[in-house]
């Protein structure tokens, strides 16, 4: 039995050596983890105060930008209505003149036939 009881020390012996190892490369991928999130945080600490100082103008302009948009097409549609007020009004002299127009020469034709037609 002192073989075996050999055997049982050595074989704890490994797996101890071995837990450590393993415990010492997980804890050196975690300091490095920890690295890179302070890393990562540092970046995102940057950026966030970058967008800070150029999102707010960038986004005051885009608004003076789109007021202005926002006038020229009220005045643009403004002048479409007038555009529009003016061609109905002279389609509708028109219209009112090739009626009378129209309807004087269907009566000029129709004397003319009864005129023919006797």
């Amino acid at each position: 039995m002192d073989i075996t009881q050999i055997q049982l020390n050595q074989g704890l012996t490994f797996l101890a050596w071995a837990t450590s190892i393993v415990g010492i490369i997980v804890a050196a991928f975690l300091v490095k983890l920890l690295i890179d999130l302070s890393a990562l945080t540092k970046n995102i600490n940057t950026t966030s105060v970058l967008l800070n100082t150029e999102l707010k103008p960038t986004l005051k302009e885009l608004n003076e930008t789109l007021k202005s948009v926002n006038a020229i097409v009220k005045s643009t549609d403004q002048g479409v209505d007038h555009f529009k007020t003016a061609i109905e009004k002279t389609f509708g002299k028109t219209k009112a003149l090739s009626e009378s127009i129209f309807g004087g020469l269907i009566k000029g034709f129709t004397t003319a036939f009864n005129l023919f037609r006797k």
